[in-house]
Parts: C-alpha cells; sequence; structure tokens
C-alpha cells in the first residue's frame, strides 16, 4: 500500500476508534464491547503510522 493512503486510512481508524470510545456508555456490556472495539482500531491505526516510518 502506498504511504499516502495507508496514513489517511490510519487517520480515519485512529479518528473512528476514538469516536467509539467516545460513544460508550457506562457500565454495561455494550460499552464494554464498543470501549474494546475502539481500543482494537486505534491500535491497527497507530500500527499503520507506524509502519509508514518504517518504510524506505
Amino acid at each position: 500500500m502506498h504511504r499516502k493512503p495507508r496514513r489517511i486510512l490510519a487517520l480515519f481508524l485512529i479518528i473512528f476508534g476514538g469516536f467509539l470510545m467516545w460513544l460508550a456508555p457506562d457500565a454495561s456490556a455494550f460499552g464494554l464491547a464498543l470501549m474494546v472495539l475502539g481500543i482494537v482500531i486505534e491500535v491497527v491505526g497507530i500500527y499503520l503510522e507506524h509502519k509508514e516510518d518504517a518504510d524506505p
């Protein structure tokens, strides 16, 4: 994947993951699932950003 599309995708995933965490209701199974999903999506986005730095 080229740098620019990967960077755009990574930024979108980071923002979307943060949005999901912000939407997560307190103290419910659905809230916990939304929080975990948001964290996983953000980690994938951060991984893509760091992978970009490693590519020549």
